[in-house]
């Protein structure tokens, strides 16, 4: 962080007034571990650095990734977040809100702009975001739809389009797709004109088809593998399934896409390897097998944001919590049974 801002609340971008300074509050963990770790605090508001921007939080996402942090788990993720205790005490990193503060070096935001993007210590009154992360605010949504958007719709983007190179009448499935990346899945792939098939849990049959899935199979008792039939690409969120089972769902030429998994080792989660025999295996055949380390963007968002302006992705949001009720949205989470995505409402305006 730096020390140089330009602009502040309620000034222009040549504005004098002071910067916002003083305490906030935040949904903090000081170690790592379960929802029990967090607790709501009073924290210093953070300072602008040159190329950032400070947001004055209206709603902020939650998904699995925000457990998975929380625990440091896979263990490989504390060697970026921290060793022992993680870097960055506030929870969260999907935002929404709107703009207080930009630094000296930012040009593509002013105070007042509405924005959505990632802001590492989201759940919180103020969060701090690299301009290059940021996006505005796509139009028809409100707040708590817009927070659940960056993360997961954008590693969907990346997914299905980018690694998939999705295209009309191709046949797509979609594991997990109840879930937060799943959701947004679904909904990319048809509005490219694919017939999808998504798999996900009988108790959440009815979202997915909501979310435009002409086709849903129960992972606990379909085998999406059975060899009934085959997909020219596959969107492989949830569990561990063994490449060679995606393999015989896919065509001869089909494209299969890792993005993540559930389970696996307590230090990689069982992902790197598969995703490592992955792609040496498309070495040696005519399918393309490939995985997605998702990237945090602006130019993602802002692709993202005319597919959400258009209505052809809706963001799906189970629930919102407020801020004070920050870790029983991270239990709910911890449940498993959530569907899409969770919301934290801080600020006002919807």
């Amino acid at each position: 962080m730096g020390d140089q801002p330009s602009t502040v609340i309620g000034a222009s971008r040549s504005g004098q007034a002071d910067a916002p300074s003083g305490s906030m509050s935040a949904v903090v963990q000081d170690g790592y571990g379960t929802s029990e770790v967090l607790r709501l605090a009073q924290v210093t508001r953070p300072e602008v650095g040159p190329g950032e921007v400070l947001i004055r939080v209206h709603a902020a996402g939650l998904d699995r990734g925000t457990v998975h942090l929380m625990e440091g788990k896979p263990r490989l993720l504390r060697l970026v977040f921290g060793l022992r205790t993680p870097k960055q005490p506030v929870i969260g990193r999907d935002v929404a809100g709107s703009v207080v503060q930009v630094g000296s070096a930012v040009t593509n935001f002013a105070v007042g702009d509405e924005v959505f993007g990632v802001a590492p210590g989201s759940v919180a009154e103020y969060a701090l975001a690299r301009e290059d992360k940021l996006a505005r605010r796509p139009a028809g949504l409100t707040w708590e739809q817009v927070a659940t958007a960056a993360i997961s719709g954008g590693t969907a983007l990346q997914a299905v389009v980018d690694a998939g190179s999705v295209a009309a009448g191709q046949k797509v499935l979609v594991t997990g797709a109840s879930g937060g990346v799943g959701s947004y899945a679904v909904q990319l792939a048809k509005a490219f004109g694919a017939e999808v098939t998504a798999v996900a849990s009988a108790s959440k049959a009815d979202l997915v088809r909501e979310l435009g899935a002409d086709h849903v199979l129960d992972y606990a008792s379909d085998d999406f593998a059975d060899g009934s039939q085959r997909y020219d690409l596959i969107i492989d969120i949830a569990g561990l399934s063994r490449l060679s089972r995606l393999r015989r769902a896919l065509t001869p030429t089909g494209t299969l896409v890792l993005v993540g998994g559930e389970g696996g080792g307590d230090w990689t989660g069982g992902t790197i390897g598969r995703q490592l025999r992955a792609r040496l295996a498309s070495l040696l055949s005519s399918q393309r097998l490939t995985s997605v380390i998702a990237k945090e963007r602006a130019s993602d968002y802002e692709r993202l944001a005319v597919f959400l302006e258009s209505g052809q992705v809706v963001p799906s949001v189970d629930r919102a919590y407020p801020l004070a009720e920050a870790a029983d949205a991270v239990r709910y989470l911890e449940s498993g049974k959530v569907r899409g995505k969770l919301a934290i409402t801080v600020g006002p305006g919807r």
